[in-house]
């Protein structure tokens, strides 16, 4: 089963990286227009979390990346 005391499952019911799938109470959730799915499968949900983990990671980079790029430019003359 997946960990649930990663980074990943404590984020809920956002969309993972605009894909069809949400994290709901600790659990995985496949999006369909007809409704909802949860997602059993230990392998599927443990690379689940990963990607979430991964996209976190990346989005700090990113956000740090961009703070230390705005702070080099106010301190230009």
């Amino acid at each position: 089963m997946s960990d649930t005391n990663s980074s990943a499952a404590r984020h809920s019911s956002a969309p993972l990286a605009g894909a069809p799938v949400v994290r709901r109470g600790g659990q995985w959730w496949l999006i369909t227009g007809d409704g909802s799915v949860l997602a059993t499968d230990p392998t599927f949900t443990g690379e689940l979390d990963r990607f979430a983990a991964a996209k976190a990671a990346a989005d700090r980079a990113v956000a740090q990346l961009r703070a230390d790029r705005g702070n080099r430019h106010r301190r230009s003359p």
